[in-house]
């Protein structure tokens, strides 16, 4: 237990550096945090330093996700009873990371990227088909934030057709709501017609 319990503490840890804030500064850029959207999400990072920054943020966040996941799944063997329970632990906390972290006193992204990161390593068909959907709703909508949503309602039902695991369905029900609520202000503003178009 106390290993589980200092892993999950590390996975959190990870997710919590804030690539945007990093890939910002080290392309010369200032703060993402005081400039349009103020979030340190790929969306935000493209329209203030272009698709570089934005591609590099993206990778980054999303990386944050798989690697924890692919760890705990390589340390973890099939056999254990609890083994799935503790990789969707293990994304979990990744993404809490993002959204919440610690070195920027818990105030982080959206989650998106680190969610899709830990759903790709759980389940790449369910990832992909998320990846599909963003894109024909980025086509349609030309709102990043809109094609967000739409991904984050269809997670839970993306899961459950490619995956039987029961603790990994549960953890995109929580990725799903996780996301919803970070995008609180972002629903406001479509049902307003005030969200920015691409």
């Amino acid at each position: 237990m106390a290993v589980f319990l200092g892993v999950t503490l590390l996975v959190y840890l990870l997710g919590s550096i804030p690539f945007g804030l990093v890939v910002s500064r080290a392309l010369g850029g200032q703060d993402p945090r005081n400039f349009g959207s103020g979030n340190l999400g790929a969306a935000n990072l493209y329209r203030l330093l272009g698709i570089k920054a934005a591609a590099l943020t993206f990778l980054g966040d999303a990386l944050k996700g798989t690697l924890p996941v692919l760890l705990a799944c390589f340390l973890l063997p099939p056999p254990a009873p609890w083994r799935e329970a503790a990789v969707a632990a293990a994304g979990g906390a990744a993404v809490l990371g993002h959204v919440f972290p610690l070195y920027l006193k818990f105030k982080g992204g959206k989650g998106v990227a680190t969610a899709f990161g830990v759903v790709a390593a759980l389940a790449p068909w369910a990832a992909l088909t998320l990846v599909l959907v963003y894109a024909l709703a980025l086509a349609k909508t030309r709102i990043f934030s809109a094609s967000a949503l739409i991904c984050a309602w269809l997670l839970p039902v993306a899961m459950g057709l490619f995956s039987d695991s029961k603790a990994y369905l549960l953890l995109a029900g929580f990725l799903s709501g996780l996301v919803l609520f970070c995008h609180r202000e972002n629903l406001e503003r479509l049902f307003k017609g005030e969200e920015p178009r691409l």
